[in-house]
């Protein structure tokens, strides 16, 4: 078997120049959401971040926030996004005005934001969230949910979980409502292991929850700390994680339990591939992510991950996950890169010229397993230079990831 070799990045991030900023100090008037709670401004309908108003008192399970492309499929948001009718995965977050009490150096959500930013109207993953009363999704879903439009147009819906002291009994009350209201469509969890046990891992698997996920992140335990953990004040842990992770395994299953891993913080190549086969082997599936420098966050400074680096990593996983290639076949050279993918040049280029790898990775929908519902439009990258692909790549995009990959100009083999 011939083996078919990648060119080397000339730049590719280390953890020394991964390096986040150190939070600053949070002024007591701004902490927990005092703001927001000492102003005490009703909510009424729906809210759209930055709307230059005090941000209102909302609180789940009354309410909940959206990703932008959720509000405009969903329909209670004018816009329509670049090349793709918008998103099958409603994904919901939940919210409170004290906020996500974590600090994770990449997220837009983070607590150190509080100084300068309301929670409700920060950005997360490159986009709004608007914020939603949960009676309003659920009439809209349970009207649309089976057409050709609206709600019907939804694969999955994701019940996002954040640090908060109320987050494990609100997610019950959204999927319990949700399951008596929609129960065609199926529900992720996206989970927050620092505030949960095994028995709340079971209890969402007997209410209905259908996958059960975890943002690792972070591809190694000293990314983690570093990244969201002591190094930056904030109360995730590593071993925690992979606790729950585990009980995930043991409750949902095969196929039903995932993790999500963002490329580009600093890890080696080896080290992600090696997470991801070791994920695998347990029974699931990684979601990755491109890192992309979140505005505000304490990573804002840094470079996203290059684009040979992450297409590389795309289709190893890939070919881990869904053509059963194993990790161990792959090579590497001393720094960790991924120089032999461990199939001959042939096979390479026939699955590379499909391009599903290429696409946004998530929780399955209805067109195929390997296929997201979940597709995140533009949540790691702009239009301009698309990262994860929220629809199929056409032959323009292929050519251009074929350059991205060092396959040069070959020819599309379709």
């Amino acid at each position: 078997m011939s083996c078919f070799e990648t060119p080397i990045d000339p730049v590719v991030q280390t953890g020394a120049q991964m390096q986040p900023r150190t939070p600053a100090p949070v002024p007591v008037e701004a902490r927990n959401g005092a703001r927001v709670k000492d102003a005490a401004a009703p909510a009424v309908g729906l809210y759209r971040p930055n709307d230059n108003v005090m941000t209102p008192d909302m609180r789940s399970p009354e309410y909940v926030q959206m990703s932008t492309a959720a509000a405009i499929t969903l329909g209670i948001m004018p816009g329509q996004m670049h090349r793709t009718g918008c998103t099958r995965c409603l994904n919901l977050l939940l919210t409170y005005p004290e906020g996500c009490r974590a600090n994770c150096a990449y997220c837009g959500l983070a607590r150190h934001r509080e100084a300068d930013r309301d929670y409700a109207d920060r950005n997360f993953i490159r986009v709004d969230w608007p914020a939603v009363p949960y009676d309003e999704v659920l009439a809209i879903m349970r009207r649309d949910s089976g057409s050709a439009g609206g709600g019907g147009r939804f694969h999955r819906m994701c019940s996002s979980m954040i640090t908060h002291p109320r987050s494990d009994q609100d997610t019950r009350v959204v999927l319990e409502r949700w399951v008596a209201s929609v129960p065609e469509v199926p529900v992720s969890i996206l989970s927050n292991p620092t505030t949960m046990t095994r028995d709340d891992v079971r209890d969402l698997k007997k209410m209905g929850a259908d996958i059960f996920t975890v943002a690792l992140d972070a591809a190694t335990p000293e990314i983690f700390d570093r990244t969201r953990g002591r190094g930056v004040a904030s109360p995730h842990a590593w071993d925690k994680y992979w606790d729950i992770l585990h009980a995930a395994v043991e409750t949902f299953g095969a196929e039903k339990f995932g993790a999500h891993i963002i490329v580009g913080m600093g890890e080696s190549e080896r080290d992600v591939l090696s997470l991801v086969q070791q994920l695998r082997d347990l029974g699931g599936h990684s979601h990755m992510f491109a890192f992309f420098p979140e505005r505000g966050s304490l990573m804002d400074h840094l470079p996203p991950v290059p684009r040979p680096q992450w297409r590389r990593v795309q289709l190893a996983r890939y070919l881990i996950d869904y053509r059963g290639l194993r990790f161990e076949r792959m090579g590497f050279d001393d720094a960790g890169t991924l120089v032999d993918y461990g199939i001959p040049e042939d096979e390479v280029l026939r699955i590379v010229a499909a391009g599903v790898e290429f696409r946004t990775s998530g929780c399955p929908g209805k067109e195929a397993e390997d296929v997201s519902a979940c597709d995140r439009p533009y949540g790691d990258s702009p239009p301009r230079d698309i990262a994860s692909y929220p629809f199929a790549p056409d032959r323009r995009d292929l050519t251009r990831i074929r350059g991205q990959l060092g396959l040069g100009a070959r020819r599309d083999q379709r």
